[in-house]
C-alpha cells in the first residue's frame, strides 16, 4: 500500500509557497486553513484579504502544484477564502430588500452578471430524484429556445458530469476565469469536473461556501436566461449560502410521496421562505410506476402526497413525474429522457413543469434582491 501523506508533508510543500505581496510562505502567514486529508486526497483553504481576492489565483495555483506534486498524494484541491471586513456593519435589512448598491456582492457588483432568473432545484432529503429532475427541467428550458445554464452545487456528491454526459476539465483562457463545459446546448459547471470522480470531498462549511461563490463569480456563464442550480439535499451552509448572497428568481421543491419525505420537503420549503425566496412550486416525483408488460399502475411510493403538501403550504402544485427504469437509465448514461426521447409521455411530463416554470418566471421580470437572514 501506497504511503500517505501527512499534515507535515502538506504543510513542508506549502512553506515553499511564498505570497509576493508579503514576503513570506502562507504557512508562517498562517493563510492555510481547513486542512484535510484522506486516502491521499489533500483539500485546504488560503485565507486573503478580500481586497487583494481577485489577484490570489496564481497563489492558490502554486500551492495546489505544490501539494499535487507530493508522490504519495492523489489529488489536491484548494479554494481560496476571502477575510471578512472589518469595517462596521451596516444595520440589517428587511428580507427581499438587499444590501445597498445593488442586488449581489458588496458594491452592487453582480455575483452572475448576464443571468437573467436563477432557480434552486432543491429538495429536503436525498434520494428522491433531485439532480434527475434538475437536468430535465434544465433539458426541457432548453428545448424552448432559452440559454440555460446548470451549477451543480452538490459539492460533496456532484452528479451532473455524468446526467449531462460531460467528461473533461473546463478551461480558462485568462487564468481567472473558468468557462463552463457544454452539451446539449447547456452550459455546466459542477466541482465533479475538477476533481476525480472517486475523491471524497472533506469539507468544512466555509470551504464549501467559498467554493460555490467561485463557482459563479469565477465562471464565464455569459448571457443565459435561466441557471438551474441543482441544490445539495437538506437545509445547511450550502443551501443557506445559495439564499443569501444569491438573487434567485425561485425554488422548485422536488419530493417523492411518502410521508417520511414530504416532511422533509416541507423544511426545504419553509428554509427558502424565512430567507424570501419565492417558492414557484412543488415536484411529485415517483409519482407512479406503470407496468411495461401489462400497464398496470402503482402507486409504490403512496401517490398525491405532494399535491396535499403543496396545497397545504399554500404554493403550486407543478406536477408528478413517473418512477420508471428509462428515465434512470437515461441520467446515468448520460443522455436523459427529453433529449434521448423527445417526443415520449416522460420528455412531455418534463416540458410541461419547465413550461409552468417559464411562465412563472417571466411573468416578472424584475431582478431579485439577494435577502439578508434577518435574527428575531
Amino acid at each position: 500500500m501506497a504511503q500517505q501523506p501527512t499534515e507535515a508533508d502538506v504543510l513542508g510543500a506549502l512553506r515553499r509557497v511564498v505570497d509576493p505581496d508579503r514576503g513570506q510562505d502562507i504557512v508562517s502567514l498562517g493563510m492555510v486553513k481547513g486542512l484535510a486529508i484522506r486516502d491521499g486526497h489533500v483539500g485546504f483553504s488560503i485565507e486573503v484579504d478580500a481586497k487583494r481576492g481577485q489577484h490570489m489565483e496564481p497563489l492558490r495555483k502554486s500551492a495546489e502544484k505544490a501539494v499535487a506534486a507530493l508522490p504519495s498524494v492523489l489529488s489536491a484541491t484548494v479554494v481560496l477564502t476571502a477575510e471578512r471586513d472589518s469595517a462596521p456593519q451596516a444595520a440589517p435589512r428587511a428580507p427581499g430588500t438587499g444590501p445597498a448598491g445593488g442586488p449581489n456582492s458588496p458594491g452592487g457588483k453582480q455575483l452572475v452578471p448576464g443571468v437573467r432568473h436563477i432557480v434552486a432545484v432543491a429538495s429536503g432529503k436525498g434520494g428522491v430524484g433531485k439532480s434527475t429532475t434538475a437536468t430535465n427541467l434544465a433539458l426541457a428550458l432548453a428545448a424552448k429556445g432559452l440559454r440555460i445554464g446548470i451549477l451543480d452545487a452538490d459539492i460533496y456528491g456532484p452528479s451532473q458530469p455524468r446526467m449531462m454526459g460531460i467528461s473533461g476539465r473546463p478551461t480558462s483562457p485568462d487564468g481567472k476565469t473558468l468557462l463552463p463545459m457544454q452539451n446539449y446546448g447547456v452550459k455546466v459547471m459542477s466541482m465533479g469536473f475538477l476533481v476525480a470522480e472517486d475523491t471524497p470531498m472533506i469539507w468544512r462549511g466555509p470551504m464549501v461556501m467559498s467554493a460555490l461563490e467561485q463557482m459563479l463569480r469565477d465562471v464565464a456563464w455569459g448571457e443565459l436566461d435561466v441557471l438551474v442550480v441543482d441544490m445539495p439535499p437538506g437545509t445547511g451552509d450550502a443551501q443557506l449560502t445559495m439564499a443569501q448572497r444569491v438573487p434567485l428568481a425561485g425554488a422548485v421543491i422536488v419530493s417523492t410521496p411518502q410521508d417520511i419525505a414530504l416532511l422533509d420537503a416541507r423544511k426545504g420549503l419553509n428554509m427558502f421562505r424565512k430567507v424570501a425566496v419565492p417558492v414557484l412550486g412543488v415536484i411529485e416525483n415517483m409519482s407512479y410506476h406503470v407496468c411495461g408488460n401489462c400497464g398496470h399502475v402503482e402507486h409504490i411510493f403512496s401517490h398525491g402526497g405532494a399535491k396535499a403538501e403543496a396545497a397545504r403550504m399554500d404554493t403550486e402544485f407543478l406536477g408528478e413525474l413517473p418512477l420508471h427504469i428509462a428515465i434512470r437509465e437515461t441520467s446515468d448514461g448520460g443522455r436523459p429522457i427529453v433529449v434521448s426521447d423527445p417526443e415520449g409521455p416522460h420528455a412531455k411530463a418534463y416540458r410541461a413543469i419547465a413550461d409552468r416554470i417559464w411562465e412563472k418566471l417571466s411573468g416578472d421580470g424584475a431582478t431579485r434582491a439577494a435577502p439578508r437572514i434577518v435574527v428575531e
